[in-house]
């Protein structure tokens, strides 16, 4: 190694660090400044003038303050009724309480009631006439919110993590010889062309919201680095399902656009996943306690890693209406399926994730009879988790804090990988010189101390904190979202996201009982690494920043042009 080498790698090992820190500062920045317009759909008026702005295509009217409109009048139900949009603009009325009416006329038959510009509302003593928005005044709201806001460059950002590749590229280049030196660097290569190609994309239609992708790309490029340092001749493979991953990203994107289409598409998604992990449970192959795996023409797949995916677009789907019991029993029902099918085939870490989903997706919009319901209906799962712990599983929480106790046998995993997290320090061994990846499931379930080890703790605690910030952003994003089917998925692949990282990395340090849950974006794997991104497309459909999602219809651009002439 000649000596201008020598200081490169120097400088590459703090230039790390500082450039992960940096990018995430400036994708989090990007962020909070963004400037939120919100969009108005519709408003009700009251006989005093007075307008309450419908900004939702699904409005809780009651006297609750969490209500979408609140009305003051004592006789107002805490959620009185829901007014929703379809796709194509209409509006239906849907009565909770009894006591909700268009033009004086009541349902009964939970169909709700249409309800058109100038209609007459009345909420027990309260009447208020809808008024839907004319052409004009949705020009007009959509140029007000396609002024520039306070965006940070995404291309800079983007050039940033293009300069953190090539250091890790070159740092492989030096450490390695022969085949697996060119798959090190070829995998390095193809993630730049492809983050790139994305980037341009998405300009070259009018989009610049690219915070969310860029730290998915960031925590790939973890992934490309861990599957150089594990199993480089792997390598071809784990960049050909990262592109099936960004493409099924696009795919599902694009169809979340249209809600009726996914809502229509929800039962055949239902007996898709509850097939999959049927077939599962009868044909799957047992590793280490647990069948969780499927091959299928020499394939080896983790089916529950899709129907992650499926859980979120069904939950979604069916609790968007929550005040219709059957859908809820539907959702209770398909939870219970999943749930336990997991505990059965041994996949403790993933049942887990599931029920704790299936929480949150049931009480973001659960009333008063579904709450009692739900909650007993989470006990009941929990109970169902506890009993059918199997040996394994109670083998790894009896080794739970006590790893030290048995290095050797229970505590093997851990105190190898917990050892190799402290020799890295702050910047690491070097990429590709440590030897944790020799330990089984280094590159999987271990991963958060393969990367401490080589990359230091600095870039692994960047990559616990890009998981956290893409949190953030489903959070904020979902409260702004269009549809309340956004916001459940939105929070739960975000949900999802956060808890297999819990159990990751709190797992591999025996904070939490180890698991054997991956690493979002970062585990060698290519089921894991697909269903990331297909929950990403999930929070990116509640991204309503103008011109931020693709997965998001805008307003038409002549209407927005010509309010612009004028």
């Amino acid at each position: 190694m000649d000596a201008l080498t020598a200081y490169t790698l120097a400088a590459a090992k703090w230039a790390l660090p500082v450039l992960a820190v940096w990018l995430l500062l400036r994708c989090v920045r990007s962020m909070l400044r963004e400037k939120y317009e919100p969009e108005l759909w519709a408003f009700l008026e009251g006989r005093d003038g007075t307008r309450a702005e419908l900004r939702h295509w699904e409005c809780i009217i009651g006297r609750a303050k969490s209500c979408d409109v609140v009305l003051a009048s004592g006789d107002v139900k805490p959620t009185h009724a829901a007014l929703l949009r379809s796709d194509d603009g209409a509006w239906t009325l849907y009565d909770l309480s009894g006591g909700a009416t268009a033009n004086g006329a009541l349902h009964d038959d939970g169909a709700g009631l249409a309800v058109c510009d100038g209609d007459r509302l009345t909420f027990a003593d309260t009447d208020m006439t809808f008024r839907a928005l004319s052409e004009d005044e949705r020009a007009e709201t959509e140029l007000r919110r396609s002024m520039p806001g306070m965006n940070i460059s995404q291309g800079v950002t983007l050039l940033l993590l293009t300069i953190f590749q090539v250091l890790l590229a070159l740092e492989y280049a030096e450490n390695y010889t022969g085949d697996a030196q060119r798959n090190a660097v070829l995998g390095f290569a193809f993630i730049v062309l492809l983050q790139w190609s994305f980037f341009l994309l998405m300009r070259a239609i009018d989009r610049r919201g690219f915070e969310v992708e860029t730290l998915a790309f960031f925590l790939c490029t973890l992934g490309v680095a861990v599957t150089a340092s594990s199993a480089p001749d792997e390598m071809l493979k784990q960049v050909l399902l990262l592109l099936a991953g960004l493409l099924l990203f696009l795919l599902l994107g694009l169809w979340l656009r249209d809600l009726r289409r996914v809502k229509a598409l929800r039962w055949l998604v239902t007996l898709g996943a509850v097939g999959l992990l049927l077939l599962n449970a009868i044909a799957g192959d047992t590793t280490y306690g647990a069948t969780n795996w499927l091959s299928i023409g020499g394939v080896s797949l983790q089916p529950s890693e899709f129907v992650k995916i499926a859980y979120v677009y069904v939950g979604a789907a069916t609790l968007d209406r929550l005040f219709r019991r059957r859908n809820l029993f539907l959702f209770i029902a398909f939870s219970a399926v999943c749930v336990g099918a997991l505990a059965l085939m041994g996949d403790f870490g993933t049942a887990l994730i599931f029920f704790v989903t299936f929480l949150v997706i049931s009480f973001m919009r659960s009333g008063s009879f579904a709450t009692v319901f739900l909650a007993v209906a989470g006990a009941a799962l929990a109970g169902l988790l506890v009993l059918t712990v199997k040996p394994y599983i109670a083998t790894r929480f009896a080794a739970w804090g006590h790893i030290w106790e048995d290095p050797y046998n229970t505590g093997w995993q851990q105190t190898r990988a917990l050892s190799a997290a402290a020799s890295g320090g702050l910047t690491g061994v070097g990429a590709g010189s440590g030897w944790l990846h020799d330990i089984f499931a280094a590159d999987t379930d271990l991963v958060f101390c393969l990367l401490s080890e080589e990359l230091g703790l600095i870039v692994a605690l960047c990559a616990v904190a890009a998981i956290l910030g893409i949190t953030f952003f489903a959070v904020r994003a979902a409260a702004r979202g269009r549809s309340a089917y956004y916001v459940i998925a939105a929070c739960a692949a975000a949900v999802i996201l956060v808890a297999q990282l819990a159990l990751n990395v709190l797992g591999s340090t025996d904070v939490l009982p180890f698991t054997g849950v991956t690493f979002p974006f970062v585990s060698r794997g290519g089921s894991s690494l697909i269903s990331c991104w297909a929950l990403l497309a999930f929070i990116k459909a509640a991204d309503t920043r103008q011109n931020a999602s693709f997965s998001v219809r805008l307003f038409s651009r002549r209407h927005i042009d010509g309010e612009a002439d004028a």
